[in-house]
């Protein structure tokens, strides 16, 4: 007994191959971005009246920005290094506040028998 698939070596979706049975394609623009990196990037876009083609674009070989200016593409990103809890705290608070917190937390504990 043959298994239940009647149409064997296709896929869902799958249609007729060629431009004929698709339609033509839409006009399309080639565009150069240049990273930091010096890396040339080049989408293509539809041709639209009225649609500007973005002013940056990502760089696939190393994600920095490009920009269609080769002699002045974008400033990669600065990323800041990883904060601890703590650092975050010290930028909001000052010594002089932290003293104050501390000595308010011992005061409520020694107030509540806690701790001496």
């Amino acid at each position: 007994m043959a298994g239940g698939n009647a149409i064997r070596g296709s896929r869902v979706g799958a249609g007729p191959m060629g431009e004929a049975e698709r339609g033509d394609t839409a006009p399309r623009v080639r565009i150069s971005y240049w990273c930091a990196n010096g890396h040339e990037t080049r989408p293509s876009f539809s041709e639209e009246s009225g649609v500007e083609p973005p002013e940056t674009w990502d760089c696939p070989r190393c994600g920095f920005p490009a920009g269609t200016d080769r002699a002045n593409p974008p400033a990669p990103p600065r990323n800041e290094p990883y904060k601890t809890h703590l650092a975050y705290v010290k930028e909001r608070r000052s010594d002089a506040d932290g003293e104050a917190i501390l000595n308010e937390a011992l005061e409520g504990l020694r107030a509540r028998g806690l701790i001496r």
